[in-house]
């Protein structure tokens, strides 16, 4: 893996646990009705696709498991046609995407730590 793509990933890392941070515990109905929060959220959620589209096709081929051309299509709809984006989405992405997607994140980091070891 190419030392620019392990910073982005490290990046998207370092904004997730954002998102999850000042998601906190809030119930879902506390979201929706915190504009602020919404805005902040949903910021940090566009800047991680944003980054992820700028991750090489070689580490994306390397690490196939992830979804990686549907994480930067979501950017796209979300850019693009923000009135379309549900906060509900944005919510449940947060929730329970951003843990998994960390998970797989740091998986590929530390393979990639391995492989230069060896």
């Amino acid at each position: 893996m190419q030392h620019r793509d392990r910073a982005i990933i490290q990046k998207i890392i370092s904004e997730i646990d954002i998102g999850i941070d000042m998601m906190g515990n809030d119930e879902i109905e506390k979201f929706l009705a915190d504009e602020k929060l919404k805005r902040a959220i949903s910021m940090t959620v566009l800047n991680i696709w944003e980054l992820v589209k700028s991750i090489t096709e070689e580490t994306r081929k390397e690490s196939s498991q992830i979804p990686w051309k549907a994480i930067a299509g979501m950017r796209d709809v979300a850019a693009h046609k923000y009135q379309t984006l549900r906060m509900e989405d944005v919510y449940y992405t947060v929730r329970k995407d951003f843990p998994a997607l960390k998970e797989q994140l740091r998986e590929i980091l530390c393979d990639g730590q391995q492989m230069k070891g060896l």
